[in-house]
């Protein structure tokens, strides 16, 4: 970008920029809590989102940082591996997508039924209220979303005699404030997040009333909270367990990012989305947080929303708020420690109630029952066993769909109006699943009959079953039985040739 450019749209990036960084601040650190680590750890991926990832991205108006669609699988990851594995599976997942977008293959992460898509985000939004219920009592979140929600009475009842019901009044404050700056803030004040509206809320009035309730740590010295990745760490990833979550990483963030950054292209009419630079920023933004030991990134709606609606049409936004991020955290540490950590989990309660988007769900029956289903059994799913199975539980569904649909074949006999004449009529998909039936329909042909077959009603048809009825053809030649495969008009490209011979005859 030309100098004068670049001094025009400045004031106007500058501006946005404040506003991502309003958004990001409180999100990074709540995620990160979600998570079960440190929020220093969600603010140094917010910073290589804005920094690095801002600089290299394909979609420059998406801002990336730490994803609460990421939460529940970085919390499992931590419990059962250990916080020091995570680097690891971070680098290896960061780089599966950045050798992705080098092979072109950005497109292919987008081709995730919506259904799956929508379940998932479901499943996640669950799982964040379950977990983060506990925290706005100033308690611990149990592993599984089953067992925090059968433990959510005991809390309860635990935070009544403490303190805990204090921070559960912020937690619920929080999310009262911004529920109602949603549906009530001016025109004039759209600017102002309603999540760091309501946390500035909880942390001033639990300052004034000296509430004793857990509020953030954050070193006073970021370097503090980098976790540097250790070389024999590395060798751990032989473990196929480690392999698959790197996989899973890669996976899910890959195609939360696509996906958001499809919805950025719509919000706006400038420069389109670059999908395989943007795969491979994310995999360098992510190799990045592996190394340094903080959270998972992915490019996200909420923040890159905020970004367009600020005004922003550069990524010089987006840069400037991952520079905001390194400031405040480097400059007012000690202002982070006065936020009480229920109202930061108040604020995933709240986006984990967005992320259970029921107007998506009800859309989904414009195309029938069976994407609602998968929607429905993938969140389920994700909520009684893990998010992985969940989302497996989602693809063995659409994939049972597309094998079903592919596997539909009409097949019935008609009596042509001269004698001796009859139409095998076929109406859908001949694969070799229907060879049974074909088999069966064929069987009832009366010897000396002279069939026609026209396969111009099928959108495919396989070898097996093309063979099938060259063979029958064949063996009732001698019978008088004649068989005419007319392939006139037929769309998909036949796989083997109609061999023409006695009682066997191709037209088109």
């Amino acid at each position: 970008m030309r100098a004068a450019q670049l001094k025009a749209v400045l004031p106007r990036e500058l501006l946005a920029s404040v506003v991502v960084f309003l958004v990001a601040l409180p999100l990074c650190m709540g995620i990160a809590i979600a998570s079960g680590l440190p929020p220093a750890k969600g603010l140094i991926t917010g910073i290589i989102g804005g920094l690095v990832v801002g600089w290299l991205a394909g979609s420059p108006l998406q801002v990336s940082g730490p994803a609460a669609g990421l939460a529940v699988l970085v919390f499992e990851l931590v419990r059962q591996h250990g916080v020091d594995m995570l680097g690891p599976i971070l680098l290896l997942a960061g780089f599966l997508q950045l050798v992705a977008g080098r092979l072109k293959l950005g497109c292919w992460f987008r081709v995730t039924a919506p259904a799956v898509v929508y379940g998932m985000l479901a499943g996640i939004g669950v799982l964040i209220v379950l977990s983060q219920v506990h925290v706005m009592l100033d308690a611990a979140p149990k592993p599984s979303g089953l067992d925090n929600l059968a433990a959510l009475p005991a809390a309860v009842s635990q935070a009544l005699p403490s303190f805990g019901w204090q921070a559960g009044l912020l937690g619920l404050g929080t999310i009262a404030v911004m529920w109602l700056w949603e549906k009530l803030r001016p025109q004039s004040l759209r600017f102002i997040p309603g999540a760091l509206l309501g946390v500035g809320l909880a942390t001033v009035t639990s300052l004034v009333m000296a509430l004793q309730v857990k509020r953030v740590e954050v070193p006073a010295n970021l370097a503090e909270a980098i976790d540097w990745l250790r070389p024999a760490d590395l060798l751990n990833l032989a473990d196929p367990t480690l392999l698959i979550a790197a996989f899973a990483v890669a996976f899910i963030a890959s195609a939360e990012t696509l996906l958001s950054a499809a919805a950025v292209d719509r919000m706006h009419s400038g420069q389109r989305s670059d999908f395989d630079r943007e795969l491979s920023a994310q995999g360098i933004g992510n190799m990045l947080c592996g190394l340094l030991g903080a959270l998972p990134m992915t490019g996200v709606i909420v923040r890159s929303s905020a970004n367009v609606q600020a005004g922003a049409t550069t990524r010089y936004s987006t840069i400037f708020h991952g520079l905001w991020l390194l400031a405040f955290v480097m400059l007012l540490s000690s202002v982070l420690q006065s936020i009480p950590v229920a109202s930061l989990a108040g604020v995933l309660v709240y986006t984990g109630f967005k992320l259970v988007d029921l107007k998506a769900f009800r859309s989904l029956g414009r195309y029938g029952r069976l994407p609602m289903f998968t929607y429905a059994a993938t969140a389920l799913s994700i909520v009684f066993t893990d998010l992985l199975t969940g989302v497996l539980i989602g693809f063995g569904l659409t994939l049972a769909k597309l094998a079903w649909k592919a596997s539909r074949l009409k097949v019935s006999l008609i009596d042509l109006r001269k004698e001796g004449e009859m139409e095998l009529r076929l109406v859908g998909a001949a694969t070799f699943l229907k060879v049974p039936a074909l088999t069966r329909i064929l069987a009832s042909i009366p010897d000396g009959a002279t069939v026609h077959v026209p396969l111009n009603n099928l959108s495919y048809i396989d070898h097996a079953c093309l063979e099938l009825l060259e063979e029958w053809g064949r063996a009732n030649a001698a019978k008088g039985s004649k068989f005419l495969i007319e392939s006139r008009g037929l769309k998909r490209r036949l796989e083997g040739r109609v061999r023409t011979n006695t009682g066997i005859g191709a037209s088109g």
